[in-house]
């Protein structure tokens, strides 16, 4: 096979990712935000699409079939067409009589093809380009994830907003946003059939005549890594805290003051959270690639993690004071923001680290699932803790969580040189 891995990767790195988002975006967050404008109860909301983690949680599961059939191409670009007819259906049931039951079972089916296509599309970077481009590209790749995340937060939220202040209707408003998100989810569909390379290693992988001893050496070849408990341990616990906030923050922007929200219409939402918030959050992420890259990711590992929780502090404050000035509001979401997107950058070249190997595709679902898994148990039951303590104390509670990550930190291995440009 002729390899056109030299091809530019500006030409497809960034829109792979801005692809990559856009279903995660939709199942895991606007989920909850639509819900919300539907009716349904934040402790319906958060564990009911707290569940639909469980594909990005099991995905590893079926990752060494992704390495032993087909190539990484191929699959991500028959996921990214099942995602758009995925979201296009769902946009045709919200008006439906049982919508919340129905419009989740389809979000378990995008959910379960954006969770392979998270396995093929990670494979197919880390095929794609050496590893000096892999480093050089997670800023670039994590920048346009998040700018994906705008779009779908920002506008896409601020036009559903406007709409249901024009027609009243929540339910056409969200089917009209998602039908249009449909649409342009296909043209990505189209756009990668013609420029994603064909990197000569991009091949399905076997290494005996029996595929179930390949599948089960993938697993045994990760796991019987010396240092795995402080693996788990860090990945697991990086999000203990966030997992419960991201479910929440949505309601409690949107819920009104007397029931301890800052009752922010949709279009506002849409604006600071979506909007400046994401930017920030963007920025963020740019910053903390290009520190790594100068100083490694060892060196930069502390900062990071105080950048991603301190700033949960900020959500303390919004719940006590409830202020009602808007730009006040969306400038502490954009420091929280901000901070996240910086110091989450570590763990993505953390989990490049440990997964690089023969089986890099497949490790690297591994870790995506476990950090998936310490996602969706603590946000299942956010909805009713919040319930039960109220805003103010549920972020209280969020801070505390964070203390795991701290101590897993202090514990974790990390190669000096990795992340650098040089290495």
């Amino acid at each position: 096979m002729q390899t056109t891995q030299a091809k530019n990767p500006w030409l497809w790195v960034p829109p792979l990712y801005f692809a990559q988002a856009i279903p995660y975006v939709i199942v895991v967050v606007l989920s909850t935000l639509i819900y919300k404008d539907l009716g349904v109860s934040n402790a319906d909301a958060t564990f009911f699409t707290s569940l639909l983690y469980l594909p990005w949680v099991i995905k590893p599961l079926w990752s060494p079939v992704v390495d032993m059939f087909g190539t990484k191409r191929r699959w991500t670009i028959l996921m990214q067409l099942i995602v758009a007819l995925g979201i296009g259906a769902t946009a045709g049931v919200l008006q439906m009589p049982g919508f919340f039951m129905i419009s989740l079972a389809i979000m378990w089916v995008i959910a379960l093809a954006s969770a392979t296509h998270d396995i093929a599309a990670d494979g197919f970077y880390m095929l794609g380009l050496p590893q000096k481009g892999q480093a050089a590209y997670v800023g670039v790749r994590s920048t346009f994830y998040r700018l994906a995340s705008l779009a779908m937060q920002g506008p896409v939220v601020i036009f559903a907003g406007h709409l249901i202040k024009t027609l009243g209707n929540p339910a056409q408003a969200w089917s009209i946003a998602l039908g249009i998100v449909a649409a342009i989810f296909g043209l990505f569909v189209l756009w990668h059939q013609f420029v994603l390379p064909r990197p000569a290693d991009d091949h399905a992988v076997k290494h005996s005549d029996n595929p179930f001893a390949d599948f089960i050496a993938t697993f045994r070849a990760f796991f019987a890594r010396r240092d795995i408990w402080l693996i788990l341990g860090f990945i697991l616990t990086f999000r203990l805290g966030e997992s419960q906030l991201l479910k929440l923050v949505l309601p409690f922007l949107r819920d009104p003051i007397v029931k301890g929200g800052l009752g922010l219409s949709t279009e506002q939402v849409g604006f600071a959270y979506g909007t400046v918030g994401v930017i920030a959050l963007t920025i963020g992420g740019l910053a903390g690639g290009y520190l790594i890259s100068r100083f490694g990711l060892k060196r930069c590992l502390w900062l990071m993690v105080f950048a991603v929780h301190l700033p949960d502090l900020v959500f303390v404050y919004l719940s006590a004071a409830q202020p009602g000035n808007f730009y006040l509001i969306s400038a502490f979401l954009a420091v929280e923001q901000f901070g996240y997107g910086f110091g989450f950058t570590a763990m993505m070249l953390y989990m490049i680290m440990v997964s690089d190997g023969e089986h890099k595709t497949a490790h690297y679902a591994i870790c995506t699932g476990l950090m998936a898994l310490g996602m969706m148990v603590p946000g299942m039951f956010s909805g009713r803790v919040q319930e039960f303590l109220g805003y103010q104390h549920f972020f209280v509670w969020v801070c505390l969580a964070t203390i795991p990550a701290f101590v897993m930190a202090a514990l974790v291995k990390i190669d000096p040189e990795f992340g650098k440009k040089s290495a």
